[in-house]
């Protein structure tokens, strides 16, 4: 268990039969980053990547949700920068495993569902266009890099948090089959969500997460882009690893 953003172990996946060797003193552990807009896949990608590859994994989105939901509980105004910098040095965040799915804990109190929810996504878009609140997250995320290596997934984990990874892969899908995906994810789990809704809603968080003023969503210069549009899981996965292998790195799970 870990608090403030340290690397919780059952938010890894540990390397129990390890081939790959330690980083060696003064080493800093590898990084594989996943970025790409909502609905991409990189969640899902990156938690099965960090399986096959045995490595720890960051969901760096958790974090700024988090932020969110506790601004909430605290009915904090998301126009407020300085309410907001305050609320994320003050909130504690834990991650726990729960018979094999992640639970986020917020401050002590299990939000996992409420992070899932559209409301926290607007919430930790709108949270991550302040520089200050990034900032005060950055070397949050960064205490997640340790041995024997760490797949993060985000929006900035290639270009702004690990501008050093060994391979960068940056996801996307066209809006229209990621609003499908999102439909399918809610719906499947009893939520009544309305399509042209969800459409409207990814449409206007891509435009906030490309225009804003620091760490705008973009690949990294050195990413390797996968359009997932039309692809399952598995093919995605197998894509990805490609990337990995061809920058020397190799899954423990062939």
């Amino acid at each position: 268990m870990a608090a403030d953003g340290e690397a919780p172990d059952n938010a890894a996946m540990d390397n129990e039969n390890g081939n790959h060797a330690p980083p060696g003193p003064g080493q800093a552990a590898p990084v594989i980053t996943i970025d790409g807009p909502s609905g991409s896949g990189k969640g899902t990608i990156s938690r099965l990547v960090a399986e096959r590859m045995g490595w720890h994994y960051l969901d760096s989105g958790a974090l700024y949700r988090a932020v969110g939901v506790a601004a909430g509980w605290g009915d904090i105004d998301l126009a407020d920068p300085a309410a907001l910098v305050r609320c994320t040095f003050d909130t504690v965040v834990e991650f726990r495993d729960d018979g094999g799915e992640l639970r986020v804990l917020v401050n002590g109190t299990d939000a996992t569902g409420e992070l899932r929810t559209e409301t926290a996504g607007a919430a930790a878009s709108a949270i991550a266009a302040i520089p200050e609140v990034r900032e005060a997250l950055k070397e949050r995320q960064r205490a997640f890099r340790q041995a024997p290596g760490l797949v993060a997934d985000g929006r900035d984990m290639g270009t702004v948090i690990f501008p050093d990874a060994r391979a960068k892969v940056f996801l996307t899908a066209s809006a229209e089959e990621r609003a499908g995906r999102r439909y399918k994810q809610l719906s499947d789990k009893g939520v009544s969500v309305n399509l042209s809704g969800l459409l409207r809603e990814i449409l206007a968080r891509d435009a906030r997460d490309a225009n804003r003023a620091v760490a705008p969503l973009r690949p990294a210069a050195d990413a390797v882009t996968v359009d997932t549009t039309g692809l399952g899981i598995d093919e995605v996965v197998g894509r990805v690893l490609a990337v990995v292998t061809q920058a020397g790195l190799v899954p423990e799970q062939q």
